[in-house]
């Protein structure tokens, strides 16, 4: 598969098979490899936590806003919520959001690879994560990336410049992303 093959495969997924189970293994593995990438000053601030068990997901669910562009739709259902998740953390002194989204894309590019799909979540309500994973006293989590096997089918809609590009589903079930056209984004 191309690069630009696995960008394309790499969509936001939000509904997965969530009996089929993800390793610790295969999540240290992701941050394995994004803690290889660019780093701001190679200051290296993200550290990460794993989590693939029922209780911890569950607890990694219940802090997370789902879909902000389906405001009727309040997350995945049982059966089909992330097997797994990856929680990029750093000092609570430090912000480093570039660091974080780089992090973020590798590891998605890297799932994709391996067939898994996901999607990153900023709005988190972060102390209540904080506390139910432990994330130790001074550090706090940046970002959530949901992991599984996805269930869905996401599509790519170009579109021209002025045209809603809020994402949304079809009576199918499809989630279709609408995605300016190149010669939209060129200056």
């Amino acid at each position: 598969m191309s690069f630009k093959e696995l960008v394309l495969k790499n969509r936001s997924y939000r509904r997965f098979f969530e009996d089929k189970k993800i390793e610790k293994n295969e999540l240290v593995n992701l941050v394995d490899i994004a803690r290889n990438t660019a780093s701001g000053a190679n200051n290296q601030p993200l550290r990460y936590k794993v989590v693939c068990d029922e209780e911890s997901n569950k607890k990694v669910f219940d802090t997370l806003k789902w879909a902000g562009a389906l405001p009727d739709w309040d997350g995945p259902v049982e059966g089909e919520r992330p097997a797994g998740y990856i929680i990029i953390c750093s000092a609570s002194s430090v912000s480093a959001p570039r660091d974080e989204g780089i992090a973020a894309q590798t590891i998605l590019l890297a799932a994709n690879e391996v067939n898994l799909g996901g999607c990153m979540f900023a709005s988190v309500n972060i102390p209540k994560l904080n506390e139910e994973l432990s994330i130790p006293e001074g550090m706090t989590a940046r970002l959530v990336i949901a992991l599984g096997y996805p269930k869905e089918q996401v599509v790519i809609d170009e579109v021209s410049e002025g045209a809603n590009l809020k994402y949304y589903r079809d009576d199918n079930q499809v989630h279709h992303v609408p995605k300016l056209k190149l010669e939209n984004v060129l200056l």
